[in-house]
């Protein structure tokens, strides 16, 4: 099995597989000299850790992670940094019925035609536990990024139900146990998502994560595009069906002129007057916030009886049991956080080789 290695200078490999011993990652191209510890990584890892309330799955993984190489004395040695998490709470018992069975809305049978076997434990390689080492990795990244970079992520709509965006606040993210940046909408999910829950069923969500003090200048034209990297790291999350940079969608609906986002010289520094591109143009950043959103679609382990076809080409009935999230929407918003961190280190070691002396934040040279 390739293609579990993403970046290009800084470089992120997973393995593991989610009723495994452990899962870890290899980050390669890390700079030498930048402070690292566990406790570094380890708060990020804390925020996507599940069993922690009754609406993300009741598996209890501490998820403590370990630094086995690349760090020396508290500082980052510039040779391959590898992490580790130990799985403890596994239950492979409760997927044994579906071993030769196909979950709709999985990846089981496209793993069966490809490869001719698959882990059936909870997804094995497909399981949204991989994910933990995105984070993981993300922790380092943000190191490499430094304070000036600040990466934050939200979820903005649960199901039907959308946040009023005139009620955003950060500090409420914080506060309650959906990422929630409308306190009034983290009432009405929790509504919701109790009726789901006790239907057996589940939800979608949609995430909003961004990065402000990102200089301009990343990104490449053409094949080297920022949001196109971007883009495509988000849509390599489980479950995600759909990415969007900025106004995305909705910019079809937009005349040129109010899609156009107007500048103006202030103390020798562009000044935008809106962002509508997210932050990014013609692939590469403007020095404006960046601004994606990536739809995940509803837990497709439900308990409601689905029709499939199992290994024998029999024509069946499933029921999928086990802990599962309702909306695992929830715990993909440290997971978007850190693949953004993942390709902007990637995308600022570039930029850093090719142009170490371009200007920055949008500052333009005056003759």
């Amino acid at each position: 099995m390739s293609h579990n290695t993403f970046g290009r200078l800084f470089r992120v490999t997973t393995w593991g597989e989610s009723h495994g011993p452990a899962i870890g990652c290899v980050v390669d191209g890390c700079p030498p000299r930048i402070s690292l510890s566990e406790a570094d990584i380890q708060p990020w890892l804390d925020r996507r850790r599940p069993g922690q309330s009754r609406f993300t799955t009741q598996r209890q993984e501490p998820d403590r992670v370990r630094i086995l190489s690349g760090v020396f004395e508290g500082l980052t040695t510039g040779t391959p940094i590898a992490l580790q998490i130990d799985n403890v709470d596994q239950r492979s018992r409760d997927y044994s019925a579906i071993a030769a069975q196909f979950r709709p809305g999985h990846a089981d049978l496209t793993y069966e035609l490809k490869y001719g076997i698959r882990d059936y434990r909870g997804g094995g390689r497909s399981s949204a536990r991989e994910t933990a080492m995105r984070v993981a990795a993300g922790g380092v990244a943000r190191k490499v990024l430094g304070d000036g970079i600040r990466l934050r992520g939200a979820l903005v709509q649960i199901g039907p139900h959308r946040i009023d965006r005139s009620r955003w606040d950060w500090d409420a993210v914080k506060a309650n146990q959906f990422f929630c940046p409308d306190p009034a909408a983290a009432e009405v999910w929790e509504a919701y998502l109790t009726e789901v829950r006790k239907a057996g069923s589940s939800a979608g969500a949609v995430i909003e994560v961004t990065a402000e003090g990102v200089p301009s200048g990343l990104g490449a034209p053409i094949y080297g595009k920022l949001d196109a990297e971007i883009a495509a790291a988000l849509m390599s999350i489980n479950a995600v069906k759909g990415v969007e940079i900025g106004e995305g969608f909705a910019a079809a609906a937009l005349s040129g002129e109010a899609n156009a986002d107007e500048m103006r010289m202030r103390d020798g520094v562009v000044e935008f007057a809106s962002n509508h591109a997210g932050g990014i143009l013609g692939g590469i950043s403007t020095g404006q916030p960046i601004v994606a959103r990536f739809a995940v679609k509803p837990t497709s382990s439900i308990l409601t009886p689905r029709q499939t076809v199992d290994r024998t080409g029999q024509d069946i009935e499933i029921t999928t049991r086990g802990r599962h999230d309702p909306c695992v929407g929830i715990r993909a918003v440290p997971v978007g956080e850190a693949m953004i961190a993942c390709v902007l280190a990637d995308h600022l070691l570039r930029h850093r080789a090719q142009n170490p002396d371009a200007p920055t934040m949008a500052r333009m040279p005056r003759n």
